[in-house]
């Protein structure tokens, strides 16, 4: 009879992520991946297949975190929809910018194995499709309430900022200023067609970056 299993996946895949992302694929050993987690190598092929396995269960659901931040952001936070577009634009520019020296799993992994591994290669290809439904979503929304012109693509607006906010990170990363990221983020928030309406919203005081800032 198979003895029962005394960890939870999860936090095993959240270990593995963090070292995954910290150190990236190729320099990750099975030895880092037992240390983080605490399991024995033979335990890991056991429960989740190999190194490649548990770093695929890791990177999608490092995105499917990602997801569900904008998810948060987008539909259940207060204000109107150009609002909820502005603080998280903000949020992810000053999160960014404490994030000097590391990137996520997602953004790490997809340019490490992307081009070579089509697991990864379809994984981050559904995280942006995802992304896009939710920024897609919230657009519409700005534009149904008289925010964002409604002749524009809702759609080639919600592509922008996938590759907007993911860029974003991976200069936060890199170690660009917070000023710099903050400067970029309200630049993409001019740069929407905006209605008469959406503009009076943007230059209004509760729309400046202090007041979605955290102290």
């Amino acid at each position: 009879m198979a003895r029962p299993r005394k960890f939870k996946e999860e936090d095993v895949v959240a270990a593995a992520s963090a070292v995954f992302a910290s150190k990236g694929y190729a320099g990750t050993t099975m030895d880092d991946l037992a240390a983080a987690t605490g399991l024995g190598k033979q335990s890991i092929y056991n429960s989740f297949g190999g190194k490649l396995e548990l770093f695929i269960r890791a990177f999608q659901a490092d995105g499917a975190d990602a997801v569900a931040i904008a998810e948060a952001a987008l539909d259940d936070s207060e204000g109107t929809p150009l609002q909820k577009i502005h603080a998280h634009v903000i949020m992810t520019a000053v999160t960014a910018s404490t994030k000097a020296g590391t990137s996520s799993l997602f953004t790490k992994g997809t340019s490490e194995l992307s081009a070579s591994l089509s697991e990864v290669a379809g994984a981050a290809l559904k995280v942006y499709s995802d992304l896009e439904t939710v920024y897609r979503g919230c657009l519409v929304d700005a534009q149904e309430y008289g925010e964002i012109d409604p002749a524009s693509d809702a759609e080639a607006l919600a592509t922008f900022f996938v590759s907007f906010l993911r860029g974003i990170e991976a200069l936060g990363s890199a170690g660009v200023s917070r000023d710099r990221l903050l400067a970029a983020a309200l630049t993409a928030i001019n740069s929407l067609p905006l209605t008469e309406h959406g503009q009076s919203v943007v230059a209004s005081d509760s729309m400046a970056p202090e007041a979605t800032m955290p102290v």
